[in-house]
C-alpha cells in the first residue's frame, strides 16, 4: 500500500489546471462556498467509486466484508455537507464540478480517500481564519470533526496506517487546497460564484519510494521564469510548523523529523513562505509509520 499511496499523490502533479472565476473579497459566503466545492468533489469521489466498486469487488482485493458499508457511511456523509452547505447559502450556493480521479481499483480508491480526507482536514483549519459568524463557524468545526474521523479511519482501520500524523495537524492556505483539488476538476459550471483562489503550478516528487533524510528529486514547470542565481527553498508543512530545506540541483533532503502526511511548496524564502513567493506546489508526501513509531519504506 506505501507504494499505491505514493504512486496515487503522484498523479496529482501531472494535471492541466480549470479555469476559475477570480474573486478577492473574502467574507462567511465566500468561505462557505470554498467548503462547498471541496464537498461537492468529496461527494463526487465517494459515490462514483462505490457505484464502480461492489461488495465483492471490495472482497476480491483483501478488504474487511465491513469496509465497503464504513465507506457508503462516509459517503452519506459528504452528501450531507453538500446539502448542509448548499442549504446555508441559498441560491449563493457552488453548482458541482465535473470530476476525474486517479484510481484503477479499490486499492488505489482506498489509497485516495486517504489523501482527500487528509487535505479537508487541513483546508478546514486553513478557511476557520476568515469566518467571522460564530455560527458558521461552530458549523465548520463540526464538519471538521467529522473529515479527521473519516481520515483516520481510512489510515488505520482500512489501509493499517497511523491515524495521524503527530499531536497537530496541518494548516493549508486556500490557494495551496486549490492547487491540490484541481488535480480532480476537469471543467465548473459557468455560472458558478468566483472564488479567492488561484491554482500554483504543479509539484511532483520523481520517486515513490523515500523517507526522511533521503534526496528527492521534484519537477515543476514555474509559471512565471525565475532569474538566474535566485535561492531556491522547499518548504514542509508538518503540524502548525514550516520546515525549509534548500533546493539544488532540482534535489532536496526530505528533513529527518517529518512523520505522516506531509506538503511540500516550491519557494524563494528559506524562512516565510506566502503565496507571492510560492513558486509551485504544493506536492503531497506519505511518511508513514507503523505502532512503534517506525517508519514504513
Amino acid at each position: 500500500m506505501k507504494t499505491t499511496l505514493a504512486t496515487v499523490a503522484l498523479a496529482l502533479g501531472a494535471v492541466a489546471v480549470p479555469n476559475v472565476k477570480r474573486e478577492d473579497t473574502v467574507d462567511d459566503s465566500t468561505v462557505l462556498n470554498f467548503a462547498l466545492t471541496l464537498e461537492h468533489l468529496e461527494n463526487a469521489f465517494y459515490s462514483g467509486a462505490l457505484a464502480r466498486f461492489s461488495a465483492h469487488d471490495f472482497r476480491k482485493e483483501g478488504f474487511s466484508q465491513w469496509t465497503r458499508g464504513r465507506f457508503e457511511q462516509v459517503a452519506a456523509h459528504e452528501a450531507a455537507h453538500v446539502k448542509f452547505l448548499s442549504g446555508a447559502l441559498g441560491d449563493k450556493a457552488t453548482q458541482p464540478c465535473n470530476y476525474s480521479f486517479p484510481y484503477t481499483n479499490v486499492e488505489s480508491f482506498a489509497g485516495l480517500s486517504q489523501i482527500i480526507e487528509g487535505v479537508g482536514v487541513s483546508a478546514y483549519i486553513g478557511a476557520a481564519q476568515f469566518i467571522t459568524d460564530k455560527s458558521y463557524l461552530t458549523a465548520a468545526a463540526s464538519v471538521l470533526a467529522t473529515e479527521a474521523r473519516h481520515a483516520s479511519w481510512v489510515a488505520a482501520a482500512v489501509n493499517k496506517y497511523a491515524g495521524w500524523s503527530g499531536a497537530l495537524d496541518v494548516s493549508l492556505g486556500l490557494n495551496q487546497v486549490y492547487s491540490i483539488a484541481a488535480a480532480f476538476i476537469t471543467d465548473c459550471p459557468s455560472t458558478n460564484p468566483a472564488l479567492p483562489v488561484k491554482a500554483f503550478p504543479s509539484l511532483t516528487v520523481k520517486t515513490t519510494r523515500y523517507s526522511p533524510g533521503m534526496a528527492v528529486e521534484l519537477a515543476y514547470t514555474p509559471a512565471t521564469p525565475i532569474a538566474d542565481g535566485t535561492a531556491l527553498y522547499v518548504a514542509f508543512y508538518t503540524g502548525l510548523s514550516v520546515e525549509y530545506a534548500e533546493l539544488k540541483d532540482g534535489k532536496v533532503v526530505i528533513p529527518d523529523d517529518l512523520r505522516g502526511q506531509v506538503y511540500a511548496v516550491v519557494t524563494t524564502s528559506a524562512s516565510a513562505i506566502d503565496d507571492r513567493n510560492t513558486v509551485a506546489g504544493p506536492a503531497i508526501l506519505l511518511l508513514e509509520f507503523n505502532s512503534a513509531g517506525k517508519l514504513m519504506i
